[in-house]
């Protein structure tokens, strides 16, 4: 906080990625706050078209399963690469997950809290092997949250992830840990287009009883249809190029009638 406050002490504007149709109260609020112009430069969905190395194996056997699953039963769970639950929440997460009865893909890559491995409960995989994946290398996740089986993600609230989310309206269950995560999770549910796992307000734990009830809200109960809703209505915004463009070309526009001006991003 202190490099990025430094940073925009010295600076004449910024360029943020959003637009003003998801958040121009609050893009007007830091303009207002900085005293300077705030320019959206779009929210930047990456290209399902984008590949990497054996990609094509890793896709074929994962769609595989995909496709015997039914439309909007499947909940994909990712926490990122930079999170790192402690085994206690590791342990409620799972035995919640096992305990609402769903469809699940968990792409889970690290099992390591400084350094000490960090296990799944014993049994876990066996016991839901006839309705769920746990995936330990590299997933698509693009391709993942864009099959048809997807009916909500589980997901830490990083913006990247969000917005590869919203693209194909699928709703999302939250547990932030760090950083913005806990303002992207409000912010969101305010919007009501997911809603995040309750946790103690004096120590910050979630319980196995606070996942299952929130999967199976967001995924399948009639109370959560809301939210489930609410997403797919995200996709007018998320999954519109032409809404992304036109930040660009206004960025660009703006760069080049202020050539002079130093842009903090």
């Amino acid at each position: 906080m202190f490099r990025i406050m430094t940073v925009t002490s010295c600076t004449q504007a910024l360029a943020v990625k959003t637009c003003m149709e998801v958040e121009g109260e609050w893009v007007k609020l830091l303009g207002d706050l900085h005293n300077m112009p705030v320019i959206p430069v779009g929210l930047l969905p990456p290209s399902a078209q984008e590949r990497v190395e054996n990609e094509d194996s890793t896709w074929d056997t994962i769609v595989e399963w995909l496709n015997k699953q039914e439309r909007e039963s499947v909940v994909y769970i990712a926490l990122g690469s930079e999170i790192q639950p402690s085994q206690e929440d590791f342990n409620e997460l799972a035995l919640g997950l096992e305990q609402s009865g769903l469809s699940f893909f968990w792409a889970l890559r690290k099992r390591s809290v400084a350094g000490d491995p960090v296990e799944l409960p014993e049994g876990f995989e066996e016991r839901t092997k006839d309705r769920g994946i746990v995936w330990t290398g590299w997933a698509p996740q693009l391709k993942i949250l864009a099959h048809e089986s997807i009916g909500g993600f589980l997901t830490h609230c990083g913006w990247s992830s969000v917005t590869e989310a919203f693209q194909f309206g699928r709703a999302l269950v939250m547990l932030p840990f760090l950083g913005d995560q806990g303002l992207i999770a409000r912010f969101l549910e305010e919007k009501q287009a997911g809603i995040e796992v309750p946790r103690n307000e004096q120590d910050g734990s979630f319980t196995r009883d606070s996942v299952d009830e929130t999967l199976r809200l967001v995924m399948k109960d009639e109370k959560g249809k809301i939210y489930r809703d609410k997403a797919k209505e995200m996709t007018i915004i998320f999954g519109n190029r032409d809404i992304q463009y036109r930040c660009i070309d206004k960025f660009v526009e703006f760069l080049e009638q202020r050539s002079n001006v130093s842009i903090g991003n």
